[in-house]
């Protein structure tokens, strides 16, 4: 039971193949008390039955593009918590037009909206929660290769991740003080709600199996155990890491 006693607060749940899911199921058997956020009432229909599933502590509605939404959730998981020790960030989102063609014509607004709510948030997250974050707590975000390299059809949003993983350097020397790890998994691809959005998504697939180390793709568990042990007290000196669950491939080159 690497995490019996901490709670852990996971935002970007949308149904049980997203990689927040596989974290959260492996926190809950491992100890841990949950709580599950949802952005809107149409992924409440599909958070609440994980909720039930994992006996999750509570479920609330978080807006992370609404500053006045963090401060609500914030205050609503003080009322129920007080403090807790895991925040999971499984946020990203662009509009499906700027996740193909050329990255030369993404619009500004595109280019915003990705950037919002794929980076900011994660800073926005820690301006909400800092303070109800106990010392030696561990914060996690999810990333993908696209921030490294150019993956066909993922333009902005390979952006946004890079500015991501960026932002996972910068928190982790400004929360560093206090104990508090910030680190991001740059898992394979696996077949969830964000990557349905990729075209040539099958291909990608096919290649890791092709030229990965490991000759095969990752599956669910693998990016769960991860996240597992980022929570635990295994990590305690691992910060500011970008840790990559994909069968080895990123080592590759031709």
């Amino acid at each position: 039971m690497l995490v019996q006693g901490k709670k852990a607060l996971i935002f970007g749940v949308a149904n049980d193949k997203s990689i927040a899911y596989a974290i959260a199921k492996e926190l809950k058997e491992n100890g841990a008390s949950i709580a599950l956020s949802y952005a809107g009432e149409a992924l409440k229909k599909r958070v609440e039955p994980i909720h039930e599933e994992l006996n999750g502590d509570f479920l609330f509605q978080c807006d992370v593009t609404d500053d006045q939404a963090l401060v609500q959730s914030a205050e609503l998981v003080k009322e129920k918590w007080g403090n807790f020790d895991i925040l999971v960030h499984s946020i990203a989102f662009a509009n499906r037009d700027d996740l193909k063609g050329r990255y030369v014509d993404t619009p500004r607004a595109g280019f915003h909206l990705a950037m919002d709510i794929s980076a900011y948030s994660l800073v926005a997250l820690c301006q909400a929660f800092e303070k109800m974050i106990n010392d030696h707590g561990s914060i996690m975000a999810m990333t993908y290769y696209g921030s490294e390299k150019v993956i066909p059809n993922y333009n902005i949003m390979g952006v946004a991740k890079a500015a991501l993983e960026t932002s996972v350097r910068y928190l982790a020397m400004d929360l560093g003080e206090r104990g508090i790890r910030v680190n991001a998994i740059s898992a394979g691809p696996l077949k969830t709600l964000a990557s349905s959005g990729i075209s040539g998504f099958k291909t990608i697939l096919s290649t890791i199996e092709e030229r990965a180390p490991l000759r095969r793709n990752i599956v669910q568990e693998d990016v769960g155990k991860t996240g597992l042990f980022l929570a635990s007290d295994l990590s305690l000196s691992i910060t500011g890491e970008v840790i990559h669950v994909d069968s080895g491939y990123n080592i590759m080159g031709i």
